[in-house]
């Protein structure tokens, strides 16, 4: 019976620790752009052919 009360006491600690690297991590800033990624689906080919095309032009003239 003592196992369940130490495995209980164990994973309180646990949520504890990732509520508060949780928090933590919101008060930084790290969550704070939420409209980037909804859009960067949108311009990731724009970007790719762009850097191919640079790159055909480039060994073009040398």
């Amino acid at each position: 019976m003592s196992v369940i009360y130490l495995l209980l006491a164990l994973s309180i600690l646990v949520a504890i620790i990732f509520f508060i690297a949780f928090i933590y991590s919101v008060k930084r800033g790290q969550y704070d752009d939420s409209y980037t990624p909804s859009v960067r689906m949108l311009f990731d080919d724009e970007l790719v052919n762009d850097k191919k095309n640079n790159l055909k032009t480039d060994t073009n003239t040398i």
